[in-house]
């Protein structure tokens, strides 16, 4: 199943609220959120050999890119927002 057939109605419902664009980086920033939550989860089932306090290393890559990647949609989203205000 397509994420647009799997989120049709939340799609939907943030394209109504901020415009087609905004809208689906929203729902991307969802999806990004809830992948960091699960890594979270997992990291606290998996620790790092040396030191248990830490999530393994692999889970530490996924959870920095992830948040990379929910750092760089969160910019395309304000600058989309800035440049629609600018236009008022």
């Amino acid at each position: 199943m397509s994420a647009f057939e799997e989120y049709k109605d939340e799609l939907e419902h943030f394209e109504r609220m901020f415009g087609r664009e905004r809208g689906r980086l929203a729902v991307s920033l969802d999806r990004l959120t809830n992948a960091l939550v699960l890594v979270g989860q997992h990291g606290v089932y998996c620790a790092s050999q040396r030191n248990p306090a830490v999530p393994a290393m692999d889970i530490r890559i996924v959870a920095q890119e992830l948040a990379h990647a929910k750092e760089l949609v969160q910019s395309v989203m304000e600058e989309r927002r800035q440049a629609k205000e600018g236009l008022r």
